[in-house]
């Protein structure tokens, strides 16, 4: 089955349902809540080397919509002197090796200011199934802080237990603080429609045999996540 990240970024989004919304506000009176943070989208195809950005991530690197071209040498250009050259690698092996393109890093809009972002993709296929490129998420996490719940955590709590196993993945790869974690999986709820203790479930449950794949655990940590929704059942 293609990826759902595969799907073209024209199609209208599929609003979230109302259950999703009320199971969100009701893990978010739990877990607690922080400060949204901008995600945008990217596409980028193997054989042409073209960038697509959407309005948001050209709004994170402080360009209007359609204000520039986005390149691999614009891109570069934004990124921090001291993330730029691993950045750079791992654009090298996304190319060489038809990789989708993953990392955290910061970036540096056209006003100097600082923006933290993670990026996640998967990998872009065509119509007939062939792999061509990439596409994925920014998410900006600048600013971003651990908010704790006014009042303490209730004793019992359906598939709390599961959000914070879920949350401590999150944590493991991205080195996400709490809210940082909780944020990334709400917003994969809310845009796929499926609960958020259903898809923290899949996501523990996947987790567990990537440990045996060390050297792409990154690589295929991030196709697990951005396709969850595709394996779950309400």
């Amino acid at each position: 089955m293609e990826s759902a990240i595969a799907q073209d970024a024209t199609e209208v989004e599929q609003p979230v349902s109302a259950a999703a919304a009320e199971e969100v506000a009701e893990v978010e009176s739990v877990v607690g809540v922080g400060t949204p943070q901008p995600i945008g989208s990217f596409r980028f195809w193997f054989a042409e080397q073209r960038w697509e950005w959407s309005d948001e991530v050209a709004a994170m690197h402080g360009y209007a919509p359609g204000e520039v071209e986005p390149t691999t040498e614009l891109l570069l250009a934004h990124k921090h002197p001291e993330d730029r050259d691993r950045v750079a690698g791992a654009i090298t092996k996304m190319i060489e090796d038809g990789e989708p393109f993953s990392s955290r890093h910061r970036i540096i809009d056209t006003s100097g200011y600082e923006h933290e972002v993670i990026a996640v993709a998967d990998l872009m296929a065509d119509d007939e199934g062939a792999i061509v490129g990439t596409l994925g998420y920014y998410i900006e996490i600048t600013d971003i802080v651990q908010e704790s719940p006014e009042e303490p955590l209730p004793e019992m709590y359906e598939g709390r237990e599961t959000i914070e196993q879920a949350k401590g993945a999150l944590m493991l790869i991205y080195g996400l603080t709490p809210d940082q974690a909780f944020r990334l999986l709400k917003w994969r709820s809310q845009e796929t429609n499926v609960k958020l203790r259903v898809l923290a479930a899949r996501l523990v449950t996947e987790l567990r045999p990537l440990t045996n794949e060390i050297p792409q655990f990154r690589t295929r940590f991030d196709h697990r996540l951005l396709t969850l929704h595709e394996r779950v059942s309400d």
